[in-house]
């Protein structure tokens, strides 16, 4: 029987391991808990949830309640476990931690097809057969550098710090404008949002006193006290903190973005970069923050033409071990070079639980298709999942930083849909759930429910 090995039993790992079994190939999962654990891990079953115990939003019209939708199509052991563990949580989905990962323990445990090696650490990437390395952000050193041996030194990267990125429909174009810098570059490619000088004042004062979030002691450095991630990418609430002026010398800079609609430069310019080819996404250029999420909606939708804007993605600046996905690895998150080899998880660029589970599936089907010699097959674009993929695998315009599911890195609809967003996205969730079941038909054709 053909054979493949998951390093790693958190929630990708072990949804690609129980995915691989399902189509009848057998697994050898390796997780080196509970003999030695991650700084941020604390009970010793398998997939356990290291931070919240909500997996966010059940509603489909949602990005992830959308993706939630589509693994259940596809049999998630994570959305299984996840139902059946539920807490009461409004329209959100949140599981009692213990049960979740007693739940997932136990099903990898009882699968015939399903081999658990625990208290294993995996210090090397097998050569031998088929692997999925599902590791996690806090990778342990001896396999992270196993993996740069594999892989290159210029695509790991040990520490994420990212600017926030909105909707474009949330911009207020009554407000904001296009430009580049005295005219360079692509008419669309940057938003500019001006600011008078009292505008600025309100700004500065709030995000000189926003609430930044609470570190972990692996984010920290040796005195445990500064985040070891801000080498070389200063978070803009610690720049602004060093003087009134530093950010009109630096991301607010106003020189060479006159406003068109005065004809002069404003006191004070917030730029926003477009983050995909479509331009449905913007991030905030030098927006890196390790401000709360909250902080951030309140502080930033004072930015002018952003009061109503839709964060896709939060700013973040934490320990994260992750690939520099886009060439390295392919839609089915296998290396380019070495299709033997699979990651899963947060490690490429996926970022929350329901976002690690669903790479974990779509790396989990690809390693087993390798394995049994089947044809090769990309998740439809269409879908939550396969839109993941090509994010992965693609990147964007920008430097590469991991994402969380969101409706601007699925394909345009084809037709343009009347009733704002709200229809726009139940038009999106309809057209991704019908591409999931034909596509779930095709791959599980001859299942195991087990």
């Amino acid at each position: 029987m053909p054979t493949i090995k998951v390093i790693g039993a958190g929630l990708a790992g072990c949804e690609a391991a129980y995915a691989a079994a399902r189509l009848g190939v057998s697994v050898e999962l390796y997780e080196m808990k509970p003999n030695k654990k991650t700084p941020a891990h604390r009970y010793d079953g398998l997939a356990e949830l290291v931070c919240s115990n909500s997996l966010r939003s059940m509603q489909v019209y949602n990005a992830v309640g959308l993706l939630k939708e589509e693994l259940v199509r596809f049999g998630s052991l994570i959305m299984e476990a996840a139902r059946a563990t539920a807490v009461p949580a409004g329209t959100a989905l949140a599981v009692d931690r213990k049960r979740f990962s007693d739940y997932v323990t136990d099903k990898i445990k009882r699968h015939p097809l399903i081999t658990l090696h625990e208290g294993v650490e995996i210090t090397e990437i097998p050569t031998d057969g088929v692997t999925v390395v599902a590791s996690g952000p806090l990778t342990s050193d001896a396999l992270a550098e196993a993996i740069l041996r594999t892989i290159g030194k210029e695509t790991l990267y040990f520490y994420d710090a990212a600017a926030p990125i909105v909707d474009a429909s949330g911009i207020d174009f009554e407000v904001a404008y296009y430009a580049s810098r005295y005219g360079k570059g692509e008419g669309e490619d940057y938003v500019n949002c001006p600011m008078t000088k009292e505008q600025y004042d309100a700004f500065y004062d709030a995000l000189i006193h926003a609430e930044e979030a609470k570190l972990h002691e692996f984010d920290t450095d040796q005195g445990g006290k500064e985040p070891r991630v801000f080498e070389g990418c200063m978070p803009v609430e610690v720049m602004a903190r060093r003087g009134y002026d530093t950010l009109l010398f630096g991301p607010l800079k106003p020189v060479g973005l006159p406003d068109p609609k005065t004809g002069k430069e404003p006191y004070a310019v917030v730029q926003l970069r477009a983050e995909n080819a479509e331009r449905t996404m913007y991030n905030l250029v030098g927006f890196q923050t390790h401000l709360t999420f909250p902080e951030q909606r309140r502080v930033f939708r004072m930015i002018p033409g952003l009061a109503e804007a839709e964060f896709l993605r939060y700013g973040v600046m934490h320990r994260n071990t992750y690939l520099s996905s886009p060439g390295l690895l392919t839609e089915s998150y296998s290396l380019a070079e070495n299709e033997n080899v699979f990651f899963a998880g947060q490690m490429t660029g996926v970022e929350g639980y329901v976002e690690s589970a669903g790479s974990g599936l779509v790396a989990g089907v690809c390693a087993a298709r390798r394995a049994l010699g089947e044809e090769k097959l990309s998740f439809p674009h269409e879908t939550m999942l396969g839109a993941m993929a090509h994010y992965v695998s693609h990147g964007t315009a920008t430097a590469f930083q991991p994402m969380n599911a969101n409706f601007g890195i699925i394909p345009p609809l084809e037709k343009k849909v009347k009733g704002g967003k709200a229809a726009r996205n139940d038009a999106y969730a309809a057209r991704a759930l019908a591409a999931a079941e034909s596509f779930a038909e095709i791959i599980f054709e001859k299942k195991q429910d087990i």
